[in-house]
Formats: structure tokens, C-alpha cells, sequence
């Protein structure tokens, strides 16, 4: 199977590494800047366990056909990039996008029907100042599973299962990627809405307000027929409010390095589909336009001032 990975970023490059690894036909397509590292240095990966440096095929355009295609990248690149694979895609491509939220579904099933899959990663990983890609844990999950209920075809459910990933297959992948959207969400509101770590806002006396942005999440979830399951509110709960956590949320960390932002795709389309579901999100709806407000500061302070 020919396997075509769309970024080489913490996720893409952990996840594509562990595949090199076992052999798996990789090819990744990047940026050219990307490019010129990985073909130069290879893909370095280090994890708890030791660093292994691979080989790999990068491309900046797409050279021909893929039988898979495994989307990693941040979501304001995706619009660009569904457009950009369009010559992988054969009929029976399978795309696999590892992003967070809803809306890179919606986007995908317009563009390529019946062709999208759904799937979700846990992993801690970045990219350090070398280039290299590092796991941080040892955690590395991955759940995968048709959009429509069908079950995936065995060439598709063995590509990932491989040493260093622990691999679920399930009928229900649409629950877990709403599971997973309030639970993002959430993190995000309260860490970017207060600012801080989950210790320092709990210790601020922030727990009441917590719990009810979990609440108005898990809340827009249910009211699209996808409630979360008492098992992820509880692990949500204890995540969010335990004392003297250092927890913050990837969208906070964006915001605080200057990092391309996610937060229309997970806190905006949010809220819009509470909107439009009549559920109200008043914390929510206070951190989107907290943050839409720091990206119109923050894009006029690059534009060059007048003379």
C-alpha cells in the first residue's frame, strides 16, 4: 500500500516514522524548506526508548497516486491542501485526516465523497530546534474507523498496526471525535479565557467556571446526537480541576509562542453549531471573541507601517 503523509510535524513525523520503521511504503509531502531537511538529514525521531534516524521520500508536489493518504497538518492549512493532494486521490483512495475538531470532515466529505475516514492520535510530541522529531512519553495511541459505520478494509486497518503504536479499530470513530472536540475545547476556554495553567486557575478559585465550560462542550456534543460517554466527562473533569497541574491546552501554547492558530476550527465552529443548535455557550462564545480580537491585533502589528 502507498502511503502518502501530508506534513512532517510532531504527529505526522512520529506516527510516519514508526511506519518507516516497520517497513511501510512512506512518502511525505511537505514544504520545501521541510523538504530540504529531510532529504539532507532524514527523519530523526527520538523517543523514551532512543532516537533512530530513517531514510525517507519527500516530495513538495505530488508525483502520482496514493492508495492512502494521512492528512497531519494544522487546520488553516487544510483548505490549501485538500486541493493540493487532489492528484493523489484515485477512486478508491482512503483519506485519513489527524486533526482535531469536526469541520475538516465536513470539508473532506465535500471535496472527496465517501472517501474521508475518521481518526484520532494521543501523543506528546514535538519538533525540537535540530528538527527532529521527539515523543516526549510513551504514549501513542491511535483510533481509526469509518465515517459510515462500514467496516475498513484489513489492508487499511494493518497499516498502522505496527511496534510503537497501539492501534483501535472501531464502528463508532464519529463519538470519539466528538468525544475529543469537547474535551479540546474545553481545555482551550478555560486556559486561554483565564490565561494560565489548570493549577494556577483552580488556585485562583476558577473550578465552578471550569466545570461549566465542560459543561456548555459536552453540552453542543450531545445536541448533535453524539453525548459524551460518563467515562471521558469524568477523565475531563479530573484533567481539568486537579491542583497544581501545569496542564495547558495546545491552543493556549499556540497563542502564547505566536504559532498558527486552530481556534476557529475547534472553538469557533464550536460555537457556531451551538448557535445553530440553540444550545447556549456563553465561555465559549467569550473565548472566540477573545481570541478572534488578539488575531486582528496581532495580524496588524505584521503589516508594515505607514511612512
Amino acid at each position: 500500500m502507498k502511503i502518502l503523509i501530508v506534513g512532517a510535524g510532531a504527529t505526522g513525523g512520529a506516527f510516519g516514522a514508526r511506519l518507516l520503521q516497520a517497513g511501510r511504503d512512506v512518502t511525505f509531502l511537505v514544504r520545501k524548506r521541510r523538504a530540504e531537511v529531510l532529504r539532507s538529514e532524514g527523519l530523526r525521531f527520538r523517543d523514551p526508548e532512543g532516537e533512530h534516524q530513517h531514510h525517507v521520500n519527500a516530495i513538495t508536489a505530488v508525483d502520482g497516486t496514493y492508495d492512502l493518504v494521512v492528512v497531519a497538518v494544522k487546520a488553516p492549512a487544510l483548505p490549501a491542501i485538500i486541493e493540493q493532494i487532489r492528484p493523489a486521490v484515485h477512486e478508491k483512495t482512503l483519506i485519513l485526516p489527524l486533526l482535531n475538531g469536526m469541520r475538516h470532515i465536513d470539508q473532506l466529505a465535500a471535496a472527496y465523497p465517501g472517501q474521508a475516514i475518521g481518526g484520532i492520535v494521543k501523543i506528546v510530541g514535538t519538533i525540537d530546534g535540530s528538527g527532529a522529531v521527539v515523543q516526549k512519553t510513551s504514549m501513542s495511541a491511535m483510533t481509526i474507523g469509518a465515517l459510515d459505520g462500514r467496516e475498513l478494509p484489513a489492508d487499511v486497518q494493518g497499516v498502522f498496526d505496527v511496534p510503537g503504536v497501539s492501534l483501535a479499530v472501531v464502528d463508532d470513530v464519529l463519538a470519539r471525535l466528538w468525544e475529543k472536540w469537547a474535551f479540546i475545547a474545553s481545555a482551550g476556554v478555560v486556559t486561554c479565557l483565564f490565561r494560565g495553567e489548570v493549577g494556577d486557575i483552580i488556585a485562583a478559585g476558577g473550578e465552578a467556571l471550569v466545570l461549566q465550560a465542560i459543561a456548555e462542550a459536552e453540552s453542543v456534543a450531545a445536541a448533535a446526537g453524539h453525548p459524551v460517554a460518563e467515562e471521558s466527562h469524568a477523565q475531563g473533569v479530573e484533567l481539568l480541576t486537579a491542583p497544581g497541574s501545569p496542564f495547558t491546552s495546545s491552543l493556549y501554547r499556540d497563542l502564547q509562542h505566536g504559532d498558527p492558530q486552530e481556534a476557529e476550527h475547534i472553538l469557533g465552529d464550536l460555537a457556531a453549531r451551538a448557535a445553530a443548535y440553540g444550545v447556549p455557550t456563553p465561555l465559549l462564545d467569550a473565548t472566540v471573541v477573545q481570541l478572534r480580537t488578539h488575531e486582528r491585533a496581532r495580524v496588524r502589528q505584521l503589516q508594515p507601517s505607514g511612512l
